[in-house]
């Protein structure tokens, strides 16, 4: 990862068709604000468009960013799925990892045996061969085989396995708490440690 402040980090977010968008959302706010990030590459897949309509009332594929974060999208480029020659496709690009938010086990199987046949899949499996961090937050219950050979495969190939699961040891009040102790310690993970974030101390 960039150690430079004058260039900052460069991150990408994939959003797949899964139910968990409100986290997706939460970690787009918290990549804008942080004067550490100096830019960040969307994409979100048609599956995903149509869980942000159905679970944040969100529709439409233009100007999306500026409804998931109005007023600072300066530093976010959004591509659809289907441009496979974005420049997140090329390891060329410079990038300093990649998240996928939730990560549909359709996103996961795709990306787990390299298909590469949308801009999501060719993005992750630049990641996976330039050797830099790609956390896939994967979100299905229960899990049958495929899914977890899926996620064995991926983990093998380079991936982190980050599961949606909330946790309740720091005694969540609301649904906004649970997120955002959840996006906190997937920022975390990539070197982006959030202020305030919460640290179990021990008795």
């Amino acid at each position: 990862m960039s150690d430079d402040p004058q260039t900052g980090r460069r991150i990408t977010l994939a959003i797949t068709g899964a139910s968990g968008s409100i986290f997706a959302v939460e970690l787009l706010r918290l990549l804008a604000a942080d004067v550490r990030v100096a830019h960040v590459d969307l994409v979100v897949s048609e599956a995903a468009l149509r869980v942000l309509a159905e679970e944040m009332q969100l529709s439409g594929r233009t100007g999306l960013a500026e409804k998931l974060v109005p007023g600072n999208t300066l530093k976010i480029k959004q591509h659809t799925d289907e441009n496979i020659g974005a420049n997140i496709a090329s390891g060329s690009y410079p990038s300093d990892g990649m998240i996928v938010l939730p990560c549909s086990m359709g996103t996961l199987a795709g990306i787990a045996h390299g298909l590469a046949s949308s801009l999501v899949q060719r993005a992750a499996d630049v990641t996976l061969k330039e050797r830099r961090p790609l956390i896939l937050c994967v979100r299905e219950t229960p899990l049958n085989l495929i899914h977890l050979r899926n996620m064995t495969a991926a983990a093998e190939a380079g991936a982190t396995i980050f599961p949606v699961m909330p946790t309740l040891y720091n005694h969540p009040q609301t649904v906004d708490e649970i997120v955002r102790n959840f996006v906190h310690r997937v920022l975390a993970h990539i070197g982006l440690r959030q202020a305030g974030a919460y640290e179990w101390t021990g008795e």
